[in-house]
């Protein structure tokens, strides 16, 4: 089938490369012509695992090209809409401009019987403002939310854990579904759930996803509060808890929060968009959940001055990772950066490393020290903090061979990513959040 997909950043490059993988012919178009450029090189402009031979082998065998004229997205039959929903600079609200940018830039390519699908993540009722713009044209809207983890996100669009769809009621809305079981083949030869829903309950299913793992997060977190008053151990309550199958361990790490393009302005959009819906009351947590989130990158960095007696003027700090997460090298809203501005702030010579992040880190951040080699990272540090768990940190630095290297012996395990007790016995001050 001929796909487009407009919007080549996270979501669109990642899309398009797959979908080109399992032998569909595609087009990515975006506006960014250093983008589009990279991307027709077979070139990722992102770390993403498994993303850069995608590319390569989608551009080589012609099935896959990338453009910044709309005109390319005729005859397609299928039309991703991936770009961007960030927050509005003056509110929580998600900023929509690009979503009907898209749209007003494709309608004049659509046919009868093409399929819309939108993919960004938007507020509830965004789908039933854009419909009759793109049903004029004969075309069908249906959403179609993506669930990817970054630094998963390849594997996450080819073999998903579900696929949800939300048609309109008509006979035009299931066919269109129909359709979007013919572009996913291979995951629906392999009975992976396909969810056909209303296009406000596939809406929904996104933000409420993200909503969900946001408060398991920060819930957490807020037990790692009490535990630090009370002298507990929030990883072995986390551990006792996680046993129930109601609960599950996964998502229960306290640290330093959560991070990202996608979590927290998901749920600032949501909270806003429940107050439009005079329903504000209704997720009324979510602000809770938000400030919980914050608030453990204060005691990241309560923690470093705490351990220096009070001030970390001059002091050497070696932060290992600067990313949101392992596996990406995206630095939206990263906690990691985040603890190392203020820690900068306050005085401290702050070195960076990361094996992805460093790039984009020093453009948005240049004040800072970054150094690619962990090692050399570690060199002369009074005190280290762990605020990625990439595994080169996590797993593989060991408290023996770190010691070869600082000049302090003092820990500060943003992530709760190490043994307590094996850098304590290797004479290191160890401090966690939420542990004693």
């Amino acid at each position: 089938m001929r796909l487009s997909v407009i919007g080549c950043g996270y979501l669109g490059a990642v899309h398009a490369a797959a979908m080109a993988s399992i032998g569909h012919d595609v087009v990515g178009i975006d506006v960014d012509r250093r983008k589009v450029d990279a991307l027709s090189r077979g070139e990722a402009p992102f770390f993403e695992p498994d993303l850069q031979e995608l590319l390569t082998a989608g551009v080589e065998s012609g099935r896959l090209k990338f453009t910044t004229d709309m005109a390319e997205a005729a005859g397609a039959k299928v039309h991703f809409i991936g770009v961007g929903t960030p927050q509005q600079k003056d509110g929580y609200a998600a900023d929509l401009t690009y979503v009907n940018a898209a749209v007003d830039g494709l309608l004049p390519y659509l046919s009868p019987g093409d399929v819309v699908a939108g993919k960004s993540t938007v507020p509830v009722g965004t789908a039933a403002d854009l419909a009759p713009r793109i049903e004029a044209t004969g075309a069908t809207l249906v959403w179609n939310p993506e669930f990817l983890r970054e630094g998963y996100a390849v594997k996450d669009t080819i073999d998903p854990d579900r696929l949800v769809v939300g048609v309109d009621s008509g006979d035009d809305g299931h066919a269109a579904a129909d359709i979007l079981r013919e572009v996913y083949h291979p995951a629906v030869a392999k009975e992976t759930p396909f969810i056909v829903t209303d296009r406000a309950t596939a809406e929904l299913v996104k933000v409420a996803a993200n909503a969900f793992l946001a408060t398991k997060i920060s819930f957490i977190n807020a037990m790692a509060e009490i535990a630090e008053v009370t002298g507990a151990d929030v990883t072995q309550l986390a551990d006792a808890i996680g046993h129930d199958v109601r609960i599950g361990r996964r998502f229960l790490g306290a640290g330093i929060g959560f991070g990202g393009g996608c979590l927290p302005k998901d749920i600032r959009a949501f909270s806003a968009r429940a107050e439009e819906l005079g329903r504000g009351e209704s997720v009324a947590f979510l602000r809770e959940v938000d400030a919980i989130n914050l608030r453990r990158r204060d005691r990241a960095v309560d923690l470093v001055i705490n351990a220096f007696g009070g001030s970390v003027f001059k002091k050497n700090v070696t932060l290992l990772g600067a990313a949101f997460k392992p596996y990406s090298d995206d630095i939206r809203d990263s906690p990691a950066l985040d603890v190392a501005i203020r820690l900068h702030g306050l005085g401290a010579w702050v070195t960076i490393t990361d094996p992805a992040a460093i790039e984009n880190a020093q453009r948005l951040h240049p004040q800072l020290n970054y150094v690619a080699d962990r090692d050399e990272a570690l060199r002369e540090a009074d005190a280290i903090v762990l605020v990625t768990e990439w595994d080169e940190y996590r797993r593989d630095l060991t408290p023996e061979h770190a010691a070869t290297l600082t000049n302090g012996r003092v820990v500060i395990d943003g992530r709760n990513g190490w043994d307590a007790a094996a850098w304590r016995a290797a004479g290191w001050t160890y401090y966690g959040m939420g542990r004693p």
